[in-house]
């Protein structure tokens, strides 16, 4: 089997029927073509179909000896999986050399969020006098109120308004549909973001007429723009450290748990496909509450 037939195979799997997103396609892209380096370095001519657990675990190593940290590490490790679960489902392998393969131990990293106190200054920073200010309060509840990401945020169109009966459809990862319910704040900032700003506009880019949130020349707004309004709100409130679009995104869910939301719930709206990526934030909610403890309980630190 040769490289070049087993990855244009593989690339095709992941367009047409995974449907993942172009930036997930070239990782994983880059992960077999790493592979398929390590295995022209050390075992010239040998192809996926002949590739063995212990082929596997030595590049591993070499990966640790080149300075990657366990969790790009374990990043690459998931794409040779895919790479090499699509070749035993199509019948181009007998065994897939990955099963017993162990990867990298990863420490479980809690996302970092905002206390609602944070969000609430964030919010009130926003300079409501101007049309960009009208726009930036709206991006700020949405990506709060209804946990988006980025590029979700972005690619809403003013068709997935659904504010007369208080949801926003929101096209997520892989395309997936979802349906998440939008609060009464947010649909009011949104709202006056859309009368005061966005419909008396006079110049809109004809590929950006039904987008929701545009830039000053009336085109679909970035994600990096986003970022940078996200970032400017954070410092005009006072917060030092750093906050992203993401970081609001944690926030929603982790006080939707605190708040005893059910997790089924929560994983819808975030969109995500496994309860096990939702489940951080109730690992979140107990170091909340060890912290709140360690903090206020009299005898907490007393040996």
């Amino acid at each position: 089997m040769r490289w070049e037939d087993a990855i244009k195979g593989f690339e095709q799997y992941l367009m047409l029927e995974r449907r993942l997103s172009a930036n997930t396609l070239e990782a994983y892209r880059r992960d077999v073509a790493r592979l398929r380096e390590w295995m022209a370095m050390h075992a010239p001519g040998t192809g996926p179909d002949q590739v063995q657990l212990q082929d596997l675990q030595a590049m591993l190593r070499w990966l640790e000896e080149l300075g990657l940290d366990p969790r790009s590490r374990s990043r690459i490790l998931s794409g040779i999986r895919a790479f090499y679960r699509f070749l035993l489902v199509e019948n181009l392998i007998e065994a897939d050399p990955t099963e017993l393969l162990e990867g990298p131990r990863l420490g479980r990293k809690l996302p970092d969020v905002l206390r609602v106190e944070e969000v609430q200054a964030m919010l009130a920073a926003v300079d409501l006098s101007t049309p960009h200010g009208l726009r930036n309060r709206a991006i700020l509840e949405l990506l709060y109120a209804c946990g988006l990401r980025a590029s979700e945020l972005t690619g809403l169109r003013l068709s997935d308004l659904l504010l007369d009966i208080g949801f926003v459809r929101v096209i997520g990862k892989g395309d997936k549909e979802r349906y998440v319910p939008i609060g009464a704040e947010a649909a009011r900032q949104l709202e006056l973001y859309l009368e005061g700003v966005r419909r008396p506009m006079r110049h809109i880019r004809p590929d950006s007429r039904d987008i929701v949130f545009l830039n000053r020349r009336g085109g679909r707004l970035s994600r990096v723009m986003v970022f940078y309004i996200v970032r400017d709100a954070a410092r005009a409130a006072g917060i030092e450290r750093k906050v992203s679009p993401h970081t609001l995104r944690h926030s929603f869910a982790t006080h939707l748990v605190e708040g005893g939301a059910d997790l089924r719930a929560v994983q819808q709206m975030l969109g995500h496909e496994s309860i096990l990526t939702t489940e951080i934030y109730t690992h979140l909610d107990r170091h909340y509450l060890r912290e709140t403890l360690m903090q206020y309980h009299p005898l907490a630190r007393k040996r």
